[in-house]
């Protein structure tokens, strides 16, 4: 049993990664998948998720109650992929989405930038100039989300189980030391690790219920969950 989380903000490395260790652990490999499935089950547009999950503070500031719940969305879409315990997923923030479960691997995949921009010239067809520029504003932005709704710094090191340089270490042995690391017995599921893993489900399917409730779907809630029984905190108009 194995959930992976790889981290890899703008560097499209960081997917070869998870493809090659999820066919080596014989695992579904899932990315913007999620942002999908939560979509279908909301009920809220795709692109209105993306936004959210793209844009910089100011748009979420005027939809107190909107944002967490679209963030709530595409955790329990990443849940109900993940309830068979096998999962490599490369998409948003997923080491944050799934704070709290310690058999869950947090894997964060690194680059030089003269690589990262190299990528973005030959992957948008953009200029050495327009994908620098581009590249700063993309990780000021990423700054500023997880700053803004998680309290982090999304380089910090600590945030992750292992960082891995690809300027140091090939697609495959990225792949080979994660696929080692899912062995350990630091990342097996424990009573305590299963207990977090069940709650959060919880909390979230019912945050996601209430989201999508027209008499709730503007209240500015937090929903948590502890062995079956349901907190629900914050503001409803009704």
């Amino acid at each position: 049993m194995a959930i992976v989380t790889i981290s890899r903000g703008t560097y499209p490395g960081g997917i070869s990664v998870a493809e090659k260790l999820a066919s080596e652990l014989g695992h579904p490999c899932i990315g913007l998948e999620v942002v999908r499935d939560a979509a279908q089950a909301s009920g809220v547009d795709e692109g209105e998720l993306l936004t959210t999950l793209e844009e910089p503070p100011r748009y979420w500031e005027k939809k107190p109650g909107r944002i967490p719940a679209h963030l709530n969305a595409v955790r329990a879409a990443l849940l109900r992929r993940a309830q068979t315990g096998n999962l490599v997923y490369h998409g948003y923030v997923g080491h944050l989405l799934l704070r709290g479960i310690s058999h869950v691997l947090r894997v964060r995949i690194i680059t030089g930038t003269e690589k990262r921009i190299a990528s973005l010239m030959k992957d948008r067809d953009m200029s050495e100039k327009k994908a620098i520029a581009h590249l700063k504003k993309l990780d000021i932005q990423l700054a500023k989300w997880t700053r803004f709704l998680y309290g982090v710094d999304w380089q910090d090191p600590s945030l992750y189980d292992v960082v891995l340089n690809l300027d140091r270490i090939s697609v495959d042995g990225a792949a080979e030391t994660v696929a080692q690391m899912t062995r350990l017995d630091e990342f097996q599921p424990t009573p305590e690790s299963r207990k977090a893993f069940e709650d959060l489900c919880l909390s979230s399917e019912v945050w996601a219920a209430l989201s999508k409730d027209t008499r709730t779907r503007a209240a500015n809630i937090r929903v948590s969950a502890d062995a079956g029984t349901v907190f629900v905190t914050g503001v409803a108009a009704n």
